[in-house]
């Protein structure tokens, strides 16, 4: 077909192409386009269904917004791979250390703390040489310890507010204390100090258990810790001999070794107790339990105090120890009674 042409005037000519050329050329881009658009989606549709395959849920708990922010630190929540939280992962849960000595009231004390029914603290975990033998070790252990993967018949499982154990200071702690303060302060663990300002009392308490690992008096069974007074009244019959020629030594080196564990981990979250103020003064669990950010209950524990009274019951050469420490910075523990 011919162009038509259509002149407006002689300056100007317009030619106008054939209607059905103008159609088919629409036609053919109008396919083309289609064409095109499904190939592209085909491709996106591929390309989501496989990002799809590989997405993986993320959980977040559900944080309480009326927590005091310069707590947030200090809650945590764990994700154990040995169990499901299931509705207790958004509770947040504190971890702790009890940081003490042999013979410290450190085993009532967690029997307190056992006893209520938010708090898991796992005993001496670190008596285990094995998990001591090294930082990695360490470390280790309290990551499994904190992510409630570590079960002791004190357990409370998926629901605790509050997770710890007992380090005693001979048992790798002083070995490595920047370490293990940097990854308290890391992980946002709280340090409770138990510690006794009797150390006399206390020599006699790890004398007279030392002797029972080998004396095995009840009943052939050595026991560290008694639940009746029966039992109590039978390991203290026996009386330890101290010797005096190292006396004001050991006892130099017991407050020596406690200074410096305070020292050490003085940059941590902490508080002191003093087995002493804890006999006398039964509100100091109050303290413990508001430190913890807990809910107050009243702790209980079955354990029954062994050496009782004066310590001129409980010492065999006791006027050699009074002649010894009289007259010295000592001489309080002569006198102290509980």
């Amino acid at each position: 077909m011919a162009d038509s042409i259509v002149f407006f005037n002689k300056d100007v000519l317009i030619i106008k192409p054939p209607k059905k050329s103008s159609v088919v050329l629409r036609l053919i881009v109008l396919v083309f386009s289609m064409v095109f658009g499904v190939y592209i989606c085909s491709i996106c549709f591929k390309q989501t269904k496989n990002k799809f395959v590989d997405i993986e849920v993320i959980e977040r708990p559900c944080y309480n917004t009326l927590v005091d922010r310069s707590q947030i630190p200090y809650l945590h929540y764990p994700n154990p791979k040995t169990f499901d939280r299931s509705e207790c992962a958004g509770n947040p849960v504190r971890l702790f250390a009890i940081l003490s000595m042999q013979r410290s009231g450190s085993g009532w004390f967690e029997t307190l703390l056992n006893s209520h029914i938010n708090v898991s603290s796992n005993g001496e975990i670190f008596g285990s040489k094995i998990r001591r033998s090294n930082i990695s070790s360490i470390i280790r252990t309290l990551d499994s310890v904190y992510n409630l993967d570590w079960f002791t018949s004190s357990s409370k499982n998926e629901c605790s507010a509050a997770i710890g154990f007992k380090w005693m200071l001979n048992q790798g702690l002083m070995e490595h204390p920047h370490e293990i303060v940097d990854y308290f302060n890391d992980n946002g663990v709280s340090v409770i100090f138990l510690l006794r300002r009797n150390m006399l009392r206390r020599l006699v308490s790890v004398l007279a258990n030392s002797y029972d690992k080998d004396a095995k008096v009840l009943n052939g069974v050595h026991v560290s810790h008694v639940h009746s007074h029966e039992e109590a009244s039978t390991l203290s019959k026996y009386k330890p001999t101290i010797n005096i020629a190292s006396l004001t030594l050991d006892l130099r080196e017991m407050e020596a070794t406690a200074i410096k564990a305070l020292k050490y981990f003085n940059g941590t979250r902490h508080m002191i107790l003093y087995y002493e103020d804890l006999i006398k003064n039964p509100s100091k669990l109050i303290e413990v339990q508001d430190f913890l950010k807990l809910p107050h209950m009243k702790l209980t524990s079955q354990q029954v105090k062994i050496h009782k009274g004066p310590l001129s019951k409980h010492i065999k050469n006791w006027d050699d120890v009074n002649k010894t420490l009289y007259g010295t910075s000592y001489a309080k523990f002569l006198q102290a009674d509980y």
